[in-house]
């Protein structure tokens, strides 16, 4: 159930900085933090007192019929406080603090398929059922981080769903400092086995070590046993088979080209292994952003760029002077 529209209706409807949500999310630091908006800090249900009587109806046996009596139970506005601390300990990157599905720019069908597969997920994401993930791939600055931190959002703040964000390489980096701590790999990745969705970002990055494939393997392993539903975002290629290399009209080929043919032809499928990708094919949806998706991060910077002085740089050295 959502919070938006339950307390503070009236004063909510008109607040400009939750726009009714009764929460605000911020960037503090390098993370994504949520508060409760100040249109909603006094619950006008509950007057602050944390809990309302609500109204049942019950039939205790045939010959009384139905009986109505009422129960104290949690206000709306413990629910929100409840989630907004859930929403804080998710881990999601400060940089899409104000990511949604409305702000996502799809620039070709493949992005538009993506957020709609993303969107639907989270709006019908069932929390007593089996839910099916999905799978993100495309080059960098294409919105997969986006598109997942839009879907745990709304899983969070408006379904009080429990959830976690973990980025693989971070993960790799805190599973080797506790080890240093006298911790086991498995004391780390015990709790985000367990939570209901789980976003891994980067999936296949990294040195591809005993260490790291047997970490990723034991992760989506007990997710999957448990039936656990899990997001994942990659740049690398979800096609089954490695594409032939196609050689440039010259015939030469430099150093650089090499290196990019190779990127290019690098497949989830062998980042990973046989093993969990069988996995991901049952766990997740599938969809691929084609390598020529513009990096809506560069286009930022780029229209953010100030105009060269009229003349170029001669006008602009004579203004200086």
């Amino acid at each position: 159930m959502g919070l938006g529209m339950t307390a503070s209706k009236a004063s909510a409807e008109v607040c400009g900085e939750c726009r009714g949500k009764t929460y605000v999310i911020d960037r503090r630091g390098d993370r994504a933090q949520a508060r409760v908006c100040a249109c909603s800090a006094r619950c006008g249900v509950c007057e602050g007192r944390g809990y309302v009587y609500e109204e049942r109806e019950q039939s205790f046996s045939a010959k009384v019929g139905p009986k109505r009596y009422e129960v104290l139970v949690e206000c709306v506005c413990q629910r929100r406080a409840q989630r907004v601390t859930h929403f804080n300990e998710v881990g999601l990157p400060g940089v899409v603090a104000h990511a949604s599905f409305d702000s996502y720019r799809a620039f070709n069908e493949a992005q538009d398929r993506a957020r709609s597969l993303a969107k639907h997920f989270a709006l019908r994401f069932d929390k007593a059922g089996v839910n099916k993930g999905f799978i993100l791939s495309g080059p960098v600055g294409t919105g997969k981080t986006h598109l997942m931190a839009a879907s745990l959002s709304h899983l969070v703040l408006e379904m009080g769903v429990q959830a976690r964000y973990v980025e693989i390489s971070l993960l790799y980096s805190t599973i080797r400092r506790g080890f240093q701590e006298g911790k086991s790999g498995g004391e780390i990745i015990g709790p985000l086995s367990e939570v209901e969705v789980l976003a891994i970002d980067e999936l296949g990055k990294g040195r591809g070590s005993q260490f790291e494939m047997e970490t990723m393997d034991e992760l989506i392993a007990r997710r999957y046993n448990a039936g656990k539903t899990t997001l994942f975002a990659t740049n690398y290629s979800l096609e089954p088979e490695r594409r032939s290399a196609r050689a440039t009209p010259s015939g030469y080929r430099t150093t650089e080209d090499a290196k990019s043919t190779l990127r290019e032809a690098e497949l989830l499928r062998e980042r990973v292994g046989e093993r969990i990708y069988s996995r991901l094919c049952e766990m997740c949806d599938f969809v691929e952003l084609p390598k020529e998706t513009p990096d809506q991060r560069r286009m930022r910077q780029e229209l953010e760029r100030p105009a060269p002085p009229p003349g170029g740089m001669r006008a602009g050295r004579r203004a200086s002077e």
